[in-house]
């Protein structure tokens, strides 16, 4: 290794990786600001423009835009030897270079006159150089990857895999960093951005997809997409699926709170005093369903909770924390996943279709509760038509959800009838309904589904609104002396 050039928009690491550079007999090639810390902490460098022949100019937009750095990149060792040395160019062996944040700085500067000159424009042009004559070059654009470097010192060079290895790296970084612009222009004063370019990092092999015969991978750094057990068999792609939608419906509570997810539905969810208390709550709404499920907690979970969970069969078991006697009583469950629960990722919601993905965002917004019907609901029903609303909200459509004010009753989802959802959440319900209210993801537009309800039990109902019959099922209400609430907001889940 001859020559090394340096140029980074972040400092950490590089002086001690220059250090051992120099050390090594390497000579670096440095400019700008890079070129500055290298000269204040004494380490010997050859300026880039002293190398060109051409000045920096333009407030430091054109320094490394020159044919001997981008030929000293690109130039093939036993095939361009000769022009190289013609044009007095020396082959550059290690890139190291990381560039303007952009992503960063799009956060937080509004006018795109200033954002502009955080665009990288030589740093993504050095590292495409050399990626991509990788065989020859190696690239670091990772200030985590100088370990890399001082090994490959110590050993005389890079492997070639570890060239490989980089050159991926390097590309996969300007692919991020090129669609993190041009995502910024796209959407730029319109609402909806024609071109949407997506990089999704982290990616771990699954056994298989949702079934034994598909393949299956998962992607991402942060959220549910990023969790890894603490213990039992790795995350399956079913899993990974249930967990975040469990996860997204234990979120809504702030009090004590368990859900049970099968199938990507709520089969059970209950509050309590104490986590333990909802736990046990949710797991007696349906126990044959809650067997085999994935349970997500949003408080920590100590021996007491942990033995009840071991007491049956449970695919994932997640908390914000286990306490360490917690942690060592699930370990006799030793196929258990237990997770910790991470903070929501947030972002866009991403689902695939033949040829493309929709693309969903939900901005903030707020629910409008109106009663609409003569009786006011009491605080009793209103507490527990909150309950019911927010597990119906994370229920496949069509959904009706019975509940009181700390457990959910009966749940009767994913069928193309409301009427059928409605008989499906009585006839699985183990508790009597009688004082009970129920929830609908989306408006009665006929008074069948609240008759029904009644006559099971329901005293109140909470839905959306927003049918042409309306005034039909607002007029059933009130012949049934039920209280109904519209919420404004429909929560269709496909």
């Amino acid at each position: 290794m001859k020559w090394a050039l340096l140029s980074v928009w972040d400092k950490r690491g590089i002086i001690d990786l220059a250090k051992t550079l120099d050390a090594s007999g390497v000579k670096i090639l440095s400019s700008g600001g890079t070129g500055r810390v290298l000269e204040e902490a004494g380490i010997s460098f050859t300026e880039v423009s002293a190398y060109t022949g051409s000045t920096e100019m333009m407030n430091g937009r054109v320094k490394t835009l020159h044919p001997k750095v981008h030929g000293g990149l690109l130039g093939r060792r036993g095939i361009d030897d000769a022009t190289m040395a013609e044009h007095g160019i020396s082959p550059i062996d290690l890139l190291v270079t990381n560039l303007y944040p952009f992503e960063e700085m799009a956060l937080t500067v509004p006018e795109l006159d200033k954002l502009v000159e955080y665009i990288d424009v030589g740093g993504p042009a050095m590292i495409r150089a050399a990626a991509k004559n990788h065989r020859d070059v190696a690239v670091i654009t990772d200030p985590a990857d100088y370990p890399l470097v001082i090994d490959a010192l110590s050993r005389g060079g890079f492997s070639p895999d570890q060239r490989f290895m980089l050159a991926k790296k390097a590309f996969a970084r300007t692919a991020a960093y090129d669609a993190a612009i041009s995502n910024y222009f796209q959407s730029a004063g319109t609402e909806i951005a024609p071109i949407v370019t997506l990089q999704f990092r982290n990616g771990r092999m699954l056994r298989y997809g949702e079934n034994p015969h598909q393949k299956g991978a998962v992607y991402g750094e942060a959220g549910i997409a990023a969790v890894v057990p603490l213990q039992g068999k790795p995350m399956s792609y079913n899993n990974y699926l249930d967990l975040n939608a469990a996860a997204g419906l234990v979120r809504e509570f702030e009090e004590p709170a368990a859900v049970i997810v099968k199938h990507n539905n709520p089969c059970g969810v209950s509050l309590g005093e104490t986590v333990t208390e909802a736990y046990l709550g949710a797991r007696g709404v349906d126990p044959v369903s809650a067997y085999g499920g994935v349970v997500a907690l949003n408080g920590e979970a100590g021996l007491p909770l942990a033995e009840e969970i071991c007491s049956t069969f449970v695919e994932v078991a997640a908390a914000p924390s286990f306490t360490p006697d917690a942690r060592i009583a699930m370990r006799k469950k030793e196929n258990m996943r237990v997770v910790i629960l991470p903070r929501p990722a947030g972002g866009p919601e991403l689902r695939t279709i033949d040829g493309g993905i929709l693309l969903q965002e939900t901005p903030p917004y707020r629910e409008h509760w109106q009663v609409v019907t003569d009786r006011d609901a009491t605080p009793a029903e209103l507490r527990a038509l909150q309950l019911g609303w927010k597990v119906c909200k994370h229920t496949r459509s069509n959904a009706i959800v019975f509940a009181s004010q700390k457990r959910i009753l009966g749940i009767g989802a994913g069928q193309m009838s409301r009427v059928d959802s409605a008989k499906i959440a009585i006839d699985k319900s183990l508790f009597s309904l009688e004082g009970s209210v129920v929830a609908s993801d989306a408006f009665l537009p006929f008074p069948d589904t609240l008759e029904i309800a009644a006559a099971a039990g329901a005293t109140a109902l909470v839905q959306p609104g927003g049918s042409i019959r309306d005034a039909e099922v607002i007029a059933a209400a009130n012949n049934l002396n039920m209280a109904m609430v519209f919420t404004g907001v429909r929560y269709f889940r496909h």
